[in-house]
């Protein structure tokens, strides 16, 4: 406990109080799992990684609450996950229901406001795992979280302070709602685009053929023998996630006498895990990466296959299956795709033109996501630049909201 709040400078009208002064604690417990019954209710029971929601994945019975400790909160408590990889977050509950012994429930007095305690805890929250936690791991406590140095200023200080950083929330939220919408829009866009089901203007009257892959691109082998010196590689995630870069700094210590050079653009796919759709266009800061035999790659061919008409289409569920057929075997390492079935796997596919045409088009909705997500992340900047100077009385605010 340190009495200036976490050692921060505070105006000589605010006071700093360890929390329980003025605010009281409890934490909840689960009902036995043994028990179907203590699990076919309506009362939402709410885990630490659900503090945020509106909802909860498991709901209990009356019976379930009064045969164990499980507390109910309220709407607008104040809920601070104690444990695990959620130790230190907290949040203003959206519902009423019963919470179990991973998150402790707050409820201050009538002299501090909501809003206000729940931005300070957000602030302080590496202060309070790097106070309190060996090295970021374990759990807090209630003793813990009762002892925590609150800075209050005066009330309408607080409610001032709250409602300016409630409205620089309000963008933030509206703005990741908007990104969530496009999201969804161009999801929708995917599926009608990339199977022929919506056409774009110009396109209505122009064919898709069922072709090989062999059509629009074909391999590329640009072999270079082991480096001497440390050399950046390139990996595949698995489930369409992309491209990944990977320093190896120990190359003498590798098996394997040749490498192959990435170029942007090329078609890359993971032979081991291809079934898990570990398949991705090369980016351009992967130029140049070294991949292994393990990584066939493929070039487009000009005016036949468009890069980034591909870029979206290989992620469609369509490619999975195709690539879970040709990858045959048990599981793991043992599903090896093969590459002379790969190259003849055969799609419903658009001309080049046409190509060109709904890669544009995707390219435009990620764009506007790209830049809704900016916007988000400036937003949440500049609210962490109103925290560090509000909740720390380094600029004031009346009540009427101003300097």
């Amino acid at each position: 406990y340190t009495p200036k709040a976490f050692g921060a400078e505070i105006p000589s009208d605010w006071e700093v109080k360890k929390f329980e002064k003025f605010a009281k604690f409890f934490s909840g417990g689960t009902p036995l799992t043994s028990k179907p019954e203590y699990y076919s209710g309506n009362i939402p029971f709410i885990k630490s990684g659900e503090i945020y929601f509106d909802t909860t994945e498991q709901f209990i019975s009356d019976e379930g609450l009064n045969n164990s400790s499980a507390k109910m909160v309220e709407k607008g408590d104040l809920l601070y996950a104690l444990y695990g990889a959620n130790s230190g977050e907290v949040a203003i509950s959206k519902i009423k229901g019963a919470i179990n012994q991973a998150i402790l429930c707050i409820r201050h007095n009538a002299d501090c406001d909501t809003v206000y305690i729940y931005n300070y805890l957000i602030q302080q929250k590496e202060n309070i795992i790097r106070t309190y936690l060996q090295g970021g791991q374990g759990n807090l406590s209630a003793e813990i979280v009762k002892n925590l140095p609150i800075p209050l200023p005066p009330l309408p200080e607080q409610r001032a302070i709250a409602q300016v950083l409630s409205t620089a929330d309000a963008a933030i939220n509206t703005t990741e709602k908007l990104i969530a919408q496009k999201e969804l829009r161009k999801k929708w866009l995917m599926q009608q685009l990339l199977t022929g089901k919506m056409r774009l203007k110009g396109f209505e009257n122009t064919k898709w053929k069922i072709q090989p892959l062999e059509n629009f691109i074909k391999p590329i082998v640009r072999e270079v023998p082991k480096p001497s010196t440390p050399y950046l590689g390139i990996g595949l995630r698995s489930h369409g996630k992309g491209t990944f870069l990977k320093h190896d700094e120990q190359p003498e210590k590798n098996s394997m006498d040749k490498f192959y050079v990435v170029r942007p653009n090329d078609l890359i796919v993971n032979i081991t895990f291809a079934w898990e759709q570990a398949i991705a266009i090369v980016r351009p800061e992967d130029d140049g990466a070294l991949a292994s035999h393990r990584f066939p790659t493929y070039t487009f061919i000009e005016e036949k296959g468009h890069p980034d008409f591909f870029r979206f289409y290989i992620l469609q569920p369509r490619m999975k299956f195709m690539l879970e057929m040709i990858s045959p075997g048990g599981a793991g390492r043992n599903r090896v795709m093969s590459k002379s079935d790969f190259i003849k796997l055969e799609f419903l596919l658009p001309d080049y033109k046409e190509q060109t045409a709904i890669a544009q088009v995707l390219q435009a909705a990620d764009k506007e996501i790209s830049l809704l997500k900016a916007k988000a992340e400036k937003l949440r900047e500049q609210k962490k630049g109103l925290m560090q100077v509000l909740l720390t009385g380094k600029k004031r605010l009346n009540q009427n909201f101003q300097d």
